[in-house]
């Protein structure tokens, strides 16, 4: 494999996440967008939080699967050490969520993820075209808490 990402005919996929530029979305965290689905809403991210990184007050419109490879994910539903899978359900609500360490993960969605003002009106949200337009460049994103 050459490419940072290469897919055959037949749709399999090989991405190496150390040929890949982070993408930065605000508030010390950053993506490496490895898959996106337009048809089935599925996308694959593998993510860096730089330590008292955190991601806004949001709500999974679908499922949502991550595999934590380095450091801790602290959230209201608990701390998610170095080695722990975990599972959100869709309309999983999730107002805190960050790290004190520098974590990465594997994160796999499908579905949009709504994000939400301190108010708690929805501030945007993100999905699989959304993700594409950030991986080539014409969109931009901040995950990150507005104070």
């Amino acid at each position: 494999m050459n490419a940072p990402i290469a897919i055959t005919p037949a749709g399999d996929i090989l991405a190496n996440i150390h040929q890949m530029e982070w993408i930065d979305v605000g508030g010390g965290s950053h993506f490496k967008v490895l898959r996106i689905c337009e048809k089935t809403g599925q996308w694959v991210l593998y993510v860096r939080m730089e330590p008292g990184a955190r991601f806004q007050p949001h709500r999974h419109e679908g499922w949502g699967q991550f595999f934590i490879t380095k450091g801790e994910l602290i959230y209201d539903v608990g701390s998610a050490p170095a080695g722990t899978y975990g599972f959100e359900p869709i309309f999983a609500v999730h107002h805190e969520a960050g790290c004190e360490v520098e974590t990465e993960m594997l994160f796999m969605g499908e579905g949009a993820v709504t994000y939400f003002t301190p108010e708690g009106n929805i501030d945007y949200v993100m999905n699989a075209q959304t993700l594409k337009a950030v991986a080539e460049g014409n969109a931009a994103l901040d995950v990150s808490p507005s104070n």
